[in-house]
């Protein structure tokens, strides 16, 4: 089970960023996504979320907040199964401009870019979005703020 942190990227006008991934040989086979990726050695989950977002992004004027939500999801990915127990960070920033700065072999050959979403946006998407049930629990976020801890969100098996 690999460990990972992702992070829910909101700036000032509450858009989230959400980079947008493919199969490494199939570009048409894509979704959106957001930020993050697996714990390296011995560092806490916050500060591989800080660590990602900045290597896939260029951002580092974050303040990271609360994790949001965990999810337990599995998934075929550049030939092999991922087994993953993610968390999302809540974190907020006034930098918009992305640069993937950092990214490792695979995900140059897997990441198209990123884009800011309005909760709208989102929410009329006909384009595959992991979790499945963003578009919702963004707006639920929005109206009501961060929940008291950590809300675990059904596990995903594609």
């Amino acid at each position: 089970m690999r460990k990972v942190a992702r992070v829910v990227l909101l700036d000032p006008q509450n858009r989230i960023l959400l980079l947008h991934g493919h199969e490494p040989e199939d570009p048409a086979d894509d979704w959106w996504f957001t930020p993050g990726g697996g714990v390296e050695g011995d560092e806490s989950r916050a500060q591989a979320a800080l660590r990602e977002l900045a290597e896939e992004t260029g951002i580092t004027e974050v303040e990271l907040g609360p994790v949001l939500w965990r999810r337990m999801c599995s998934f075929p990915f550049a030939g092999r199964r991922w087994d993953q127990d993610e968390w999302y960070y809540l974190a907020r920033t006034t930098q918009t401009a992305t640069r993937a700065v950092a990214l490792t072999e695979l995900e140059r050959r897997s990441v198209a870019g990123a884009r800011w979403w309005t909760c709208q946006e989102l929410a009329r998407a006909h384009e595959t979005v992991y979790p499945t049930r963003l578009a919702e629990l963004l707006r639920t976020l929005l109206d009501e703020g961060p929940p008291a801890g950590p809300v675990t969100l059904d596990p995903e098996i594609v």
